[in-house]
């Protein structure tokens, strides 16, 4: 898949890591260029602009560079973490890295950082819900998003997860589109079929 060449002020801002406020001030005061959709007003910030603005303010770019979402799916089913890998690295715009037990995740949580975490609540360890709280606990892993998944929850517990810091449920089995969709909406990105 060809690198994304047009960013939104929610991309902008996560791959910059400042606020979607700062992106927007900037565009507007015309720090950083970009166009407004026709018709609408919603900013979009060209990929060269944006590498010109990180570059004149010293930000890093290799988070433009590589422009890949961080994925980590804990999970001790070998095949579904697998399969739901093979699905990401096809769509080509995440970057996986797995683990198989609680313990596991909090080290790669840590020095990972991902953007998203895909949460087998049921871990041979400890169970997903404590995971949940540890990055939730955690001040500087505010975005990261969490997908819990499982095969057997009763509805409050679903409510006791969001709790936890959760963003999103997906009961097993499920489609593993449908868990790309999810992950999409939760990261601000297209949701584009791996056609």
């Amino acid at each position: 898949m060809a690198t994304k060449t047009v960013f939104t002020t929610g991309e902008a801002a996560k791959i910059c890591k400042v606020s979607q406020q700062t992106i927007i001030r900037c565009f507007d005061s015309g720090q950083l260029k970009g166009f407004r959709v026709p018709g609408s007003r919603f900013r979009r910030i060209p990929r060269e602009q944006l590498f010109a603005f990180m570059r004149d303010n010293g930000i890093p770019t290799d988070a433009l560079e590589s422009g890949k979402r961080k994925v980590l799916i804990v999970d001790d089913d070998e095949e579904l973490v697998e399969l739901i890998s093979d699905v990401l690295d096809r769509d080509g715009r995440f970057e996986v890295r797995t683990a198989n037990n609680g313990f596991d995740a909090g080290m790669v949580v840590k020095e990972y950082r991902p953007d998203l975490i895909v949460l087998d609540i049921m871990l041979p360890d400890i169970n997903g819900k404590e995971v949940c709280q540890r990055v939730r606990s955690d001040k500087s892993m505010d975005d990261v998003r969490i997908i819990c998944i499982s095969g057997m929850v009763e509805e409050e517990k679903v409510g006791e997860l969001e709790a936890a810091g959760a963003d999103d449920f997906m009961h097993k089995p499920f489609e593993v589109e449908k868990l790309v969709e999810r992950m999409c909406q939760l990261l601000d990105m297209e949701a584009i079929s791996a056609a």
